[in-house]
């Protein structure tokens, strides 16, 4: 299974950059890979903010949507997503926010497995490569819209 993981330190508040990651309708605008999304439910529930949304990635000829579980924990600013339906056999992510001074760390950690072995062996040997792009794409839409002078 590819699992992969990597640390920002990005310039902006803590809840500014928890607020782009659960914006999941403005993905397709700056992610790599992602062609479309939809947010089908979104609730608060206590210290929790629950969402299901689908993610529509793909490259070329190659395109797949997944419905995901997303849940926001604000007690301990982490964010956990599961898939519930797609070409994933198996996904979770986590965010975790922690604010430093003028920046906030966040670390984001991805272990999935798809259902096409083929497609899991490649997907194994670029997967860290994918991910530092994707850490790159919120680092710099955090720049673009919290560090204006």
């Amino acid at each position: 299974m590819p699992k992969a993981s990597v640390k920002r330190s990005i310039e902006c508040k803590k809840k500014q950059l928890i607020d782009l990651v659960l914006d999941v309708d403005k993905y397709p605008l700056f992610v790599p890979f992602c062609l479309g999304s939809k947010v089908h439910e979104k609730k608060e529930q206590g210290d929790l903010i629950l969402m299901i949304a689908d993610l529509t990635i793909g490259k070329g000829p190659l395109k797949d949507t997944y419905k995901s579980d997303v849940k926001y924990n604000k007690k301990d600013d982490t964010i956990f997503v599961t898939n519930l339906d797609g070409p994933l056999k198996h996904l979770e992510n986590r965010w975790h926010f922690k604010q430093l001074n003028k920046t906030t760390e966040v670390t984001f950690e991805v272990d999935f497995e798809l259902k096409n072995d083929f497609l899991n062996m490649i997907m194994t040997k670029s997967f860290q490569f994918g991910l530092d792009k994707i850490a790159d794409a919120f680092e710099k839409r955090a720049e673009e819209l919290f560090n204006k002078t």
